[in-house]
């Protein structure tokens, strides 16, 4: 039996045992009961499928989100052994597969990069819904799995499960586009002809789903492909990593390739954050804290000049 496999069944045990409570005495204490007696936690993948970070796929997302599906809906719910709630659901599901969404469905809601329609949505992609008559704002959340169905945490009384996406208010992408951001390492490294360290530039591009020319042009703005370069205020090597940042990513940033990779790895989460290469950029050069503040890129001239030479520079790579 394979790890998908081995989930359902999972999935299926616990519900039996759960619908085994008749309404009166199926309480959160009998459902925690049966979902540790199968294995079913928040922190990991049971039955030997887990999402390792960075890996994440429309299919990885999918069968991810399938491991919950039974699991009874709790406000505010975070953790499956006891419940869940919509956001919950959706950050629980991400989150194992090493991306972060923020906590309620609003805030996810800004996460990623619009989709226009669910014509032109793909699985993996959330979808969002205003159902409250009573405030404006989204209000639920689920993931999009194909053929116009979803996985969701729907409402008090019922359990996640699969059903019809019907009209979603909002559509958002949060999967990494690799195939569409980041060409393939050998072709990239060709488009890089004469830049140092092009093959560095291509490969940690592919892994982490960006532009190559863009994470080239960060380290000509940054350090001009210096990699001993160490700034007046403390920033280290070709990506000129602050050294709290370096060790909150795991970085040596006088190592170009681990400085490379980790300046991929962090563009990508902040493009994932604020949802465009301009506002990853400002966040890379401001603090993501600075640009969360403003609504955008912070009105200081160094981080507006910065942003517009490293996409002059990037453009001036392809």
């Amino acid at each position: 039996m394979d790890g998908l496999s081995a989930v359902q069944a999972r999935i299926g045990e616990i519900q039996a045992r759960f619908a085994a409570a008749t309404p009166s005495t199926a309480t959160s204490a009998s459902w925690a009961s049966a979902a540790s007696a199968a294995g079913l936690t928040g922190t990991s993948s049971a039955g030997g499928y887990a999402g390792a970070a960075g890996t994440a796929s429309e299919s990885a997302v999918v069968s991810e989100a399938q491991k919950y599906i039974g699991v009874p809906y709790l406000w505010g719910g975070t953790d499956p052994s006891k419940g869940l709630d919509c956001s919950g659901f959706t950050k629980l599901v991400f989150g194992n597969l090493g991306i972060d969404l923020p906590r309620t469905s609003s805030q996810q809601a800004t996460a990623g990069k619009p989709v226009a329609s669910l014509a032109q949505a793909r699985p993996g992609d959330l979808v969002f819904f205003d159902y409250s008559s009573g405030r404006a704002g989204i209000d639920h959340v689920g993931v999009y799995i194909g053929n116009g169905q979803m996985i969701a945490a729907p409402q008090a009384g019922e359990s996640v499960k699969v059903q019809s996406v019907g009209n979603p208010t909002v559509i958002r992408r949060v999967l990494p586009e690799a195939s569409a951001t980041a060409p393939a390492a050998t072709g990239a490294a060709g488009a890089l002809a004469g830049v140092p360290y092009a093959d560095l530039f291509a490969r940690a591009a592919n892994k982490h789903g960006i532009d190559p020319s863009l994470l080239a042009a960060v380290a000509k703005q940054e350090s001009n492909f210096n990699t001993s370069a160490v700034s007046p205020a403390g920033a280290q090597g070709l990506m000129q990593f602050m050294p709290a940042t370096a060790k909150g990513l795991g970085v040596n940033p006088m190592d170009p390739a681990s400085a490379i990779d980790g300046a991929a790895k962090y563009l990508s989460n902040l493009n994932q954050q604020f949802g465009s290469t301009e506002l990853a950029l400002a966040a890379y050069n401001a603090g993501p804290g600075a640009v969360s503040r403003y609504g955008g890129v912070p009105p200081y001239s160094e981080t507006q000049n910065y942003v517009r030479s490293v996409m002059s520079k990037a453009e001036g790579y392809r």
